[in-house]
């Protein structure tokens, strides 16, 4: 299903969405945290999400193609300090239009770094994925110990809504990649994932 992954589009407003079919996986996540590379990662596609060193770099909710009827949508980094309150407002507000009216919209990957998981604006974000189901990959777990990253994940997982599912990650060393690309594609079938 990866080897096929392709830029779609980007879209600046609810307009530009492509068609509501199919399903679709969104991934969430702070300016920062390695949402991009993480897609890269599953679709084991370099250079697919655009990275960067500067935070905040996506502006518009990108779209791309696994197969047909099939997509993951990459949303807007959250929590960025450094651009204006006009635009994070019209993030805020493109976000809540995304959530708001995707019927193809089956589930969230939710991206934090495993050094500061559940900040506010994660919380703020499980409110807008209330009912859908959520898979979070703990990034950048290469940057902390065995026992750390236990700790994260217990606390991140006391939080976590029934069926949720939690997991470390590192785009660097590789360190969860299998088990996120068989939550990717668990999420992406019709029927949801096998429990």
């Amino acid at each position: 299903m990866y080897e096929n992954a392709r830029f779609l589009l980007s879209a600046a407003s609810p307009g530009d969405f492509p068609l509501d079919e199919g399903v679709e996986i969104a991934f969430a996540g702070r300016s920062n945290s390695g949402k991009s590379s993480a897609i890269n990662t599953i679709t084991g596609r370099r250079g697919l999400a655009r990275t960067s060193r500067t935070p905040g770099r996506t502006q518009l909710i990108n779209f791309f193609e696994l197969e047909r009827g099939r997509r993951l949508v990459d949303l807007p980094g959250y929590g960025y300090a450094k651009v204006s309150e006009t635009m994070r407002q019209y993030w805020r507000e493109l976000i809540s239009a995304y959530f708001a009216g995707r019927r193809s919209l089956a589930g969230v990957v939710l991206i934090m770094d495993a050094r500061h998981p559940l900040k506010d604006l994660d919380r703020r974000l499980l409110e807008h994925a209330h009912g859908l189901t959520v898979h979070v990959l703990l990034t950048k777990a290469d940057k902390i110990g065995r026992d750390e990253g236990a700790r994260a994940l217990a606390t991140v997982r006391r939080e976590l809504a029934p069926g949720a599912t939690v997991q470390l990650f590192s785009a660097l060393s590789g360190l969860g990649g299998d088990e996120a690309r068989l939550a990717v594609a668990g999420l992406l079938r019709p029927e949801g994932p096998v429990a």
